[in-house]
């Protein structure tokens, strides 16, 4: 009898022993399927896919085809931030340059200082339908009150303490065709900032490739393009397998994060249409991108008459790992922007840009440099004899003063989102006005050296 039970017993155990390791390799099997499965899934954020618990009821299930569409909703809270350890080492003496965030600065100030902090959310509501929001700072080093009750120069409370606003707030239609998304509300535009990965959205444009930000904005960023605005856009390719060719159509207020008054002249009247052409060439590694936009605004006086301004765009970039160059220029007509003092004729403004920058690896993955300079020509056709009235209300713009930026650096990565960036950021003033013209000011600069550093979370 005890043999029998122990014979028994021992073809128990061995039963038990092979049936959990086949639902042990079932399990197994299924887990890794459904990770074949969610791997496929490109159009998903690597951050937003989430894992069966390991601790799930083992079960036996077959396994369905690699090649099945499975949809992973995205629902992730994110955000990053940059800024520097500053020290100002010269300002320009008249304090020109309104456009520069070390406007009026003073020479040998030195502080620690956030320049952008951003909190995000982005929610799959279906297959189909996406939100994003997106909450944003970005103070000034030279933050000043205005009385009691208003804020110059900065994203600060009355009482300089830093301040969320809503920068993106919108809903995307996914393939409302083919390739196609609309997007409707507060979001970036194509002017330089869209970007946009697994949507039919660009992710060539200038500020994207040019990869910096946290060290400087890119040139049209700098002299006030819009770079978000309140309104619909196209967002579509035209070879949706592969995303190398697309364009961008979008209809805005012109008014960023303002909200204007009803008695504002442009409320309700006006809008800002924007366009662009982008290509990805040669295995991706050529982007080209054509950008146009058109303002039509109320007129200043009826005297002054109607006035708007447009923009003309081109950006090109060589992009690899090892070695990137990029060339980002553009002429901008401001109609009706300026009168002039002498001949007391209202006339057209004409603005260039020219950027060019570089970067590359110096150590793979964690020492690259960078170098950049942009010229900026507010008026072409100045007369430096003379003096100018500013009429156009677009941007800080201040057609008696050509500048030129400098900067380059260091951009150390010890793990991956997190930078600090040694870095030298240079603005050289020239005056359009001959040295014999009335509040002729000579050549000067803003000379800032800055450790900065920059971290991502949670994308």
């Amino acid at each position: 009898m005890k043999k029998t039970f122990t014979k028994l017993f021992s073809t128990v155990l061995v039963m038990a022993s092979v049936l959990t390791g086949f639902t042990a390799k079932a399990q197994e099997t299924t887990l890794a399927s459904v990770n074949i499965l969610k791997n496929k899934k490109t159009d998903v954020k690597a951050d937003s896919i989430t894992t069966t618990k390991a601790d799930a009821p083992a079960t036996v299930k077959v396994a369905p085809k690699a090649d099945a569409a499975v949809w992973v909703p995205v629902r992730r809270l994110w955000g990053y931030a940059f800024g520097d350890l500053y020290y100002n080492q010269h300002a320009d003496a008249t304090n020109r340059g309104a456009e520069s965030m070390y406007n009026g600065v003073p020479t040998n100030r030195n502080a620690f200082q956030f320049r952008r902090v951003y909190l995000g959310y982005d929610y799959d509501i279906d297959q189909k339908f996406t939100a994003e929001v997106l909450l944003a700072s970005e103070p000034n080093a030279n933050t000043g009150v205005n009385g009691t009750t208003s804020i110059q120069n900065g994203d600060n409370l009355v009482d300089n303490k830093m301040a969320f606003f809503i920068k993106n707030f919108n809903l995307r239609y996914r393939n409302i065709w083919n390739g196609t998304d609309i997007v409707v509300g507060e979001m970036s535009t194509p002017g330089f900032a869209l970007n946009e990965p697994g949507t039919n959205a660009p992710t060539s444009l200038s500020e994207a490739t040019w990869g910096n930000r946290f060290i400087e904005k890119t040139i049209t960023d700098f002299h006030k393009n819009n770079s978000y605005d309140l309104g619909a856009a196209l967002q579509g390719t035209f070879d949706p397998a592969t995303k190398n060719f697309g364009y961008v159509f979008m209809v805005g207020n012109n008014s960023t994060a303002s909200l204007l008054p009803a008695a504002n002249a442009n409320t309700g009247f006006y809008k800002i249409f924007y366009g662009d052409l982008w290509g990805k060439f040669f295995n991706k590694q050529l982007y080209l991108d054509l950008y146009s936009d058109y303002a039509p605004t109320a007129p200043a006086t009826a005297a002054i008459g109607g006035q708007s301004h447009s923009m003309k765009k081109v950006f090109a970039a060589y992009v690899n790992p090892k070695f990137s160059v990029g060339v980002e220029a553009y002429t901008q007509k401001i109609t009706n922007g300026v009168t002039n003092s002498g001949t007391k004729n209202v006339e057209d403004a004409t603005v260039n840009g020219f950027s060019i920058w570089v970067k590359g690896a110096v150590v793979k993955d964690k020492i690259n440099f960078f170098a950049r300079r942009d010229g900026y020509n507010p008026d072409t056709k100045f007369d430096g004899a003379n003096s100018y009235t500013v009429n156009t209300n677009y941007g800080s713009y201040n057609p008696t003063v050509k500048e030129t930026f400098y900067t380059a650096g260091l951009d150390f990565t010890p793990a991956p989102k997190i930078h600090f960036s040694p870095n030298v950021w240079l603005i050289e003033y020239k005056d359009q006005r001959s040295s014999t013209t009335t509040g002729y000011v000579g050549n000067d600069h803003n000379l800032v050296y800055r450790a900065t550093f920059y971290y991502t979370f949670g994308k």
